[in-house]
């Protein structure tokens, strides 16, 4: 490809990043893009705010939940090799593998595990095990403290616990933890040469930690709890790596599963099944579903895509296999979610041309809002939905299990309990879009903004889906 254009975006995501930290107080950024052959890494700001550490080109920070690609290429890695057969329900494997509903784990197939179509309401489960059986403690947990929102591949709900138990489950098949696997057949086939797995080892080489904006002065500010406990790793709590790290990762996908080094990671078959549709809640606010990989669609154009929180950061991994093209990135404030979903919408329209269409182009005025309002619960969870002024308003509250979970969960939102009220104005029935925003901000990522309701029973909706993730009607 022209070298020249690379050092255009190179440019320009320069631009556009020291823009938008400086405006929003963010205070570093990573992003890199390989295109045909050429690859380009830069970074902007500070890495660390308590230590002054600048972010460099080689920083490492967390995946979070990018990690749920990775866990899903070890899985069909044992497809592969014929340890695993993903039409097999999962208890066959993992026999202590149990939920608060009799039977309901019994239905759960392997391919459940990893397309988020499992129904396991565990979204906020958090059990602070350590060590080696981090995982197993998670799996034990379930049967006293999570059930099921639906029965397993009815609906699609984004699954923090399907990957975990999906990590516990390839530890029982290879006899390894999950993070030495990780290493084992990711890391290094892959040539992932700066990536680790836990802090112990982050902590030895350039690594950023992510940042909360204080409310009261709106400065961004250290947070106080750098990984989530290792039970979730397989789910993205404590894997950490570079840009080009995840670059050389999404290579090995647009490469039909061969590495940039030549080595083979993924069977051809198995990689491109990962890009398929799974799943399709047919609804802008959630994109079809593949195997680990998020599908969204601009126009003709579908990037494959994971997004990953962590205490206080993002990163983001897209992969456009018609286009050849990787892009990542990492901020160390939740709000560089925004700067991600400029700098993406920026490389389809600008870079490679891709038109992108208006997801929603009207709001509908006289629907009836009557079938939405009720309370909502998932796990520890609860959404309370009422019509104000001719609007719906939506107050979502936490609801912690015990003093551990309360802890864990507040330190990875940074210190919130309860979100403010948010209003909400139709697009049309069924389909909700947060007021105050420009229609265009939800043709990209942000589209995950937009709140959808599912299963209308007797003038009832009995599910509402926000963010991918759906809680049911009390």
């Amino acid at each position: 490809m022209d070298t020249n254009a690379l050092h255009t975006v190179e440019a320009r995501i320069r631009e556009q990043a020291a823009a938008y930290c400086e405006s929003d107080n963010i205070p570093g950024f990573v992003a890199g893009v390989y295109h045909a052959g050429e690859q380009i890494v830069l970074a902007h700001g500070t890495a660390n705010l308590a230590t002054g550490a600048p972010m460099r080109e080689d920083t490492g920070f967390l995946f979070g939940s990018v990690t749920k690609v990775l866990t899903t290429t070890l899985v069909l890695r044992q497809v592969d090799r014929g340890l695993l057969d993903l039409d097999t329900p999962a208890v066959k494997y993992l026999p202590d593998f149990a939920l608060t509903a009799p039977g309901a784990a019994d239905k759960i197939l392997v391919r459940h595990l990893i397309s988020h179509t499992n129904g396991i309401d565990a979204d906020l489960f958090f059990p602070d095990a350590k060590g080696r059986d981090a995982l197993k403690a998670y799996v034990r947990g379930l049967v006293s403290n999570c059930g099921t929102l639906f029965e397993a591949g009815e609906q699609l709900s984004y699954s923090n616990g399907g990957m975990i138990v999906a990590g516990r489950l390839l530890e029982v098949v290879t006899g390894l933890p999950f993070h030495d696997l990780l290493v084992r057949e990711i890391y290094g086939p892959v040539g992932m040469k700066n990536s680790s797995t836990s802090a112990e080892q982050a902590i030895l080489r350039s690594t950023a930690v992510g940042h909360f904006l204080d409310p009261e002065t709106m400065t961004a500010k250290c947070t106080n709890m750098f990984t989530l406990p290792d039970t979730w790793g397989p789910a993205g709590g404590t894997p950490i790596g570079t840009v080009a790290d995840l670059i050389a990762f999404g290579r090995t996908h647009l490469a039909g599963g061969v590495s940039p080094s030549g080595t083979r990671v993924l069977s051809a078959e198995s990689t491109a099944l990962m890009q398929q549709v799974s799943y399709d809640m047919a609804t802008p606010n959630t994109p079809p579903m593949g195997l680990g990989w998020v599908l969204y669609p601009f126009g003709d154009t579908t990037v494959l895509a994971m997004s990953g929180a962590s205490p206080g950061g993002v990163s983001l991994l897209c992969i456009l296999p018609e286009h050849d093209l990787v892009f990542a990135a990492f901020g160390n404030t939740p709000g560089a979610v925004m700067l991600q979903d400029q700098i993406l919408q920026w490389l389809l329209s600008e870079h490679l041309g891709v038109q992108i269409p208006a997801l929603i182009t009207e709001l509908e005025q006289d629907v009836d809002l009557t079938p939405y309002v009720g309370t909502y619960r998932s796990n520890q969870l609860r959404i309370e939905v009422s019509i104000v002024d001719g609007q719906l308003e939506e107050r979502t509250t936490y609801e912690p299990a015990d003093e551990s979970q309360k802890q864990i969960f507040t330190e990875f939102t940074g210190g919130m309990i309860s979100a403010p009220p948010q209003r909400y104005v139709p697009i049309r029935p069924g389909l909700f879009a947060p007021a105050g925003y420009p229609l265009e901000a939800f043709d990209g990522y942000l589209r995950l903004l937009l709140v959808s309701y599912r299963d209308i029973r007797d003038g009832q909706a009995c599910f509402r889906n926000g963010g991918g993730r759906l809680t049911r009607r009390a």
